[in-house]
Order: C-alpha cells, then sequence, then structure tokens
C-alpha cells in the first residue's frame, strides 16, 4: 500500500525563466551594527555614515560584471557577490554605496541592455 501514501504527497515544481534585468537595488543607510554582524560585514568606518548595497539580478552570472563596475566607481567594500543566486552586497560610505549602485545600474542598462530598477533606500 506504499503507493497509495505516494499519492497524498504534494509535488511542487519551481523554475525560474530569467530575463536580463536588475530586479533589485536597495540601500540601507545608518543600518544598525548588528546587522553587518549577521550579514558577516566589517563597516570599517563609523556607524552613523556607513551603508549597506543590496542587488539582484539575472542572469545570476552578471553579479560578477556588477562587483566589478561597482568597485571601479566608487571605494566601496564587496561584501558578497554570488554567481548563482545573482546576489550582490557591497558596504561604504552611503555616498559610496550610491554612486557604486548608480554606476552598476547605468552599465548594466546601457552597455548590457537590461531592465533595471530605481534605487529604493531606507
Amino acid at each position: 500500500m506504499d503507493w497509495l501514501d505516494d499519492r497524498n504527497k504534494q509535488r511542487i515544481v519551481q523554475e525560474l525563466v530569467p530575463g536580463k534585468q536588475i530586479t533589485l537595488a536597495h540601500i540601507i543607510a545608518s543600518p544598525d551594527p548588528i546587522l553587518y554582524e549577521k550579514l558577516g560585514l566589517d563597516p570599517g568606518i563609523d556607524y552613523a555614515r556607513a551603508a549597506i548595497g543590496i542587488m539582484t539580478v539575472s542572469p545570476a552570472e552578471t553579479a560578477i560584471i556588477m562587483a566589478d563596475v561597482g568597485m571601479k566607481a566608487a571605494s566601496i567594500d564587496l561584501g558578497f557577490v554570488d554567481r548563482f543566486s545573482g546576489s550582490l552586497i557591497i558596504s561604504g560610505t552611503v555616498s559610496e554605496v550610491e554612486a557604486s549602485e548608480q554606476a552598476i545600474l547605468d552599465y548594466v542598462r546601457d552597455v548590457l541592455k537590461y531592465t533595471v530598477c530605481q534605487i529604493t533606500r531606507t
């Protein structure tokens, strides 16, 4: 009767249909120090002037290019880049993180011809 048990199981199929887009570009200004700790980041600067930038992209490998562009555009620290999920986390001053994210959006939109979102902030 094992086959009866299998009929009651729910099967979920997840699939990703990647477009060419940046789906999230967010800046967290003056984050609580515990957020740095939980993310494994070192602000290296005054917490009151610090910021964390978070971006997601598909296809995921583009995160590598975004990290390169962002680091060349501003004096930011690379916290995390994942070529499998398309996640990028950067840190620095608010102005550095903003300049870096804007340069990334401009490059990906103008050169790679991706659809990009606006930068949001908290």
